[in-house]
Formats: C-alpha cells, sequence, structure tokens
C-alpha cells in the first residue's frame, strides 16, 4: 500500500486529533490497529482510503474535522472504480459511519491484550504477511490478529481448507477426521472456522496427527491447524469449542481481522469466509446442505481461483446436497482422501445468543448496511438509533432508512420508542 504524501498533508490539515504522538518504530501497527476497530471487514471505501494515504495518514483524516476533501475524494474514487465499484456514498457518508467509534479508539489496549494472551498482530508490510492475501485485492484485510505459538502462517499452498455443516453426521465426522490426520502427516496445515461439526472435526483430526505440528520446507515447525475466526481472538466462539479452540492457541493459530474484544456477527461470519479460502491452496467441503454457509467458502475459493474439493456422500442425505450440488455444476472436484487432495493442491507435502444455526434463507437479498443493523439490533431491549450507529459503523441516515427495511421484512420492530430485533 503506497501513502500519498500529499493528499495526507492536505486531508489532515494541522491541529488535528491524529496519529502524530504514536509516529514512530510502531506507529504504522498502532494506526493498523486502530483502523481494524474503526472498520468493518471488507469496507472497500475505508480501503480505498487506506490505499490512497497509507494507514497512519488514513486515521489521521479520520480524525481530525474534515467532512470531505475534493482532491481526496477523487482518488478515492478512483481505486474503487478500479476494483469494480462504480457508485458510492463519498467519504463524507463513510466519515459517518467511522466516527461514531473514534471513542472506543485503544489500540494500545488492543496490542497488549493480544501480546497478554501470546499472540500478536500481523500487518501487510510484515514479510510474513500471506501472499494469498492479496488475491483479495481491495477486500484484503487490514491486519491479521493472531493468537499462538506458531511463528507464522504457512505459504498458501501448504494450506488446505476443510470446511462443511455445523449438523455434521457420523460419516462426516470420520471422514473429515481421517483427511486432516493424514493431510498434516503430509506436511500440510489445515485451516477451518472452529465452529461445530465439520470445522471442529477438522481441527481435531490435525491435531491428532502430531503434538509438534508438521515442518514447512525450511524444516522449521508449522502450525497443524488455523482457526479463522468471525470474533476477537480473546472470545472464543462458539463457546461449547472453548477448549478446543484453547488447545488450536497452543499448538497452531488462531486468527481474526477484527481486535481483541470484538463480538462474531452474520457479517463478520460470512466476511471471514473470504480469508479462509484466500489463506489456502485448496478448499474441501465435506458436508453441507442445499444452502449451507461452506458453500459461501467454496464460491469465494473458486473467485479467487483456487480449487474446490467436494466429498460425496449418501443421495438420500440432505447434509451432502451441497457437495453433490457443486460436483454437478462443476464448481468441485470429487475427492474421497487426502491422497486426492494433496494431488489438487500440487502434490505439495442464527441466533449469536443461543448458538444455533440460523437459516440462511431469511436473510437472502439484505445488503451490507442491513446485515450490519440486524446484527446490531438487540433480541430483548430496545436500543436507540444513536446507539445503533455506534454498534453498526453506519450513518445516521443508513440506519433509519435500514430500519424501515428490517420492520417492512417483519425483522426489526419499534418498541418504546427504541428499536430491537423480532423475534422469530
Amino acid at each position: 500500500m503506497n501513502s500519498n504524501s500529499n493528499s495526507g498533508d492536505n486531508a489532515t490539515g494541522g491541529g488535528g486529533h491524529g496519529t502524530n504522538g504514536w509516529r514512530g518504530s510502531h506507529g504504522l501497527m498502532l494506526a493498523r490497529a486502530a483502523l481494524t476497530r474503526l472498520m468493518e471487514p471488507s469496507d472497500l471505501p475505508g480501503m480505498a482510503l487506506i490505499r490512497v494515504l497509507g494507514p497512519e495518514e488514513a486515521l489521521d483524516f479520520i480524525r481530525s474535522s474534515h467532512t470531505t476533501h475534493p482532491g481526496l475524494e477523487q482518488e478515492v474514487t478512483e481505486v474503487l472504480q478500479d476494483a469494480g465499484t462504480q457508485r458510492w456514498d463519498g467519504l463524507g457518508a463513510a466519515l459517518e459511519r467511522w466516527r461514531p467509534r473514534l471513542a472506543d479508539l485503544a489500540p494500545e489496549r488492543d496490542l497488549a491484550t493480544v501480546e497478554r494472551l501470546g499472540g500478536r498482530l500481523l500487518v501487510p508490510e510484515d514479510p510474513r504477511w500471506p501472499s494469498g492475501l492479496a488475491d483479495l485485492e481491495l477486500a484484503a484485510p487490514i491486519a491479521l490478529w493472531c493468537r499462538g505459538t506458531a511463528p507464522a502462517i504457512p505459504a498458501q499452498e501448504r494450506c488446505i481448507a476443510v470446511v462443511g455443516s455445523r449438523d455434521s453426521t457420523s460419516y462426516g465426522a470420520n471422514v473429515t477426521a481421517e483427511i486432516t490426520h493424514s493431510l498434516v502427516q503430509r506436511g500440510f496445515t489445515v485451516v477451518s472456522g472452529g465452529a461445530y461439526g465439520i470445522d471442529a472435526n477438522a481441527h481435531r483430526g490435525a491435531l491428532s496427527a502430531t503434538a509438534a505440528g508438521p515442518l514447512d520446507g525450511s524444516g522449521r515447525p508449522q502450525p497443524g491447524t488455523i482457526a479463522v475466526m468471525a470474533g476477537g481472538v480473546d472470545r472464543f466462539y462458539p463457546s461449547g469449542n472453548d477448549e478446543l479452540l484453547r488447545t488450536i492457541a497452543e499448538r497452531g493459530l488462531v486468527v481474526a481481522e477484527v481486535p481483541p474484544g470484538t463480538n462474531p456477527t452474520r457479517y463478520r461470519f460470512l466476511q471471514r469466509n473470504r480469508l479462509i479460502a484466500a489463506l489456502c491452496q485448496v478448499t474441501v467441503v465435506v458436508e453441507a446442505r442445499w444452502r449451507s454457509g461452506a458453500l459461501n467458502t467454496a464460491r469465494h475459493a473458486e473467485m479467487l481461483s483456487r480449487m474446490v474439493g467436494a466429498v460425496p456422500g449418501s443421495v438420500y442425505s440432505a447434509n451432502s446436497a451441497g457437495c453433490h450440488r457443486l460436483l454437478r455444476d462443476g464448481a468441485a472436484v470429487c475427492v474421497t482422501d487426502a491422497s486426492d487432495v494433496a494431488e489438487l493442491a500440487g502434490g505439495a507435502g442464527e441466533n449469536l445468543g443461543t448458538e444455533q444455526p440460523v437459516e440462511a434463507a431469511l436473510y437472502d437479498g439484505l445488503g451490507t448496511s442491513d446485515l450490519l443493523l440486524l446484527d446490531a439490533l438487540p433480541l430483548r431491549t430496545a436500543t436507540t438509533v444513536e446507539k445503533l450507529c455506534v454498534v453498526a459503523g453506519l450513518s445516521p441516515a443508513t440506519v433509519l432508512s435500514g430500519l424501515g427495511r428490517l420492520e417492512s421484512l417483519g425483522l426489526a420492530q419499534r418498541s418504546g420508542g427504541g428499536w430491537k430485533r423480532k423475534g422469530q
């Protein structure tokens, strides 16, 4: 990412509440840590602003009193157009989304938290930054919060994603454990999302292969498994996998693009899937229902020109309908064991409160802002528009219009002068 010093000087002006006091050996680290709290994953205007100004100057501009900047707005627009975004609401609207979160910024605290947990913040300027994330282009993460003992995320060629349904069958669990155990023995790292079902079995199978983990091409230890989370690395989710995720942190890596203390939401789960796909050479779907979230990961992998494998199941099993759909559409190659997966890799050696899956069809057609707003709505006690702006990271106008849409869809309701989610 290149810093445009001219734009930065004009945008931040003088006497603003910038990061100048942070500048120094780790000023860039502090800026990226702060930006992960201000911006949601895949906030393309935010990524464009960072690309134009660099992280420190971008944070300075957000913290300044400016409401817009014509020259800067044009540069950001050009970056967005190059990325395929033809229309956007402008810097003013973006600033209305980011600035309500400025009061919560404490990057030193976040860095201290992850360090206390034995982790660190990995930034794109670090030579250990995974090269596969570049394929996400403008949607690449601002930084990665990593918790664990492994020195780095292995190269894309040595990472295999294994994903599937939360409500896996005994067949799916057994196949997953066998494949992942053997993949680690072959020198691969298994990447998944830490969820119930196939994800958990993928991590367990990888952990069972060896206590020390595989070695990379240089003979250095690499993690046997990596869990990519939708929330902060200090809040293991789901809670039923707490012990498993702690073991992964001790013997592998737990990774997130959102800072410590961040809750997982539906939107963040969907965005997490793109990271799993980008980090890996191959994505394997073991079991997936017709509308399973695992298919979202497979679609990301396909869009990134990664190989996708699907494990076939019984034609009578609804848990394998999604896998059969991938195979029927030619979106995946049939795989039945670790050797098939290694061949694909080129032979290299819901309701979050109850932690129940949410039927995806209910939220079909919702845009990004509406998903963020729905995630921010409380289930029991009503909240204000101002509070929703802070939690969702949206402007007041966007929140008000979104509440109207969600109300018409039966997903939100007015209550005592405030708003809450309508019970399903």
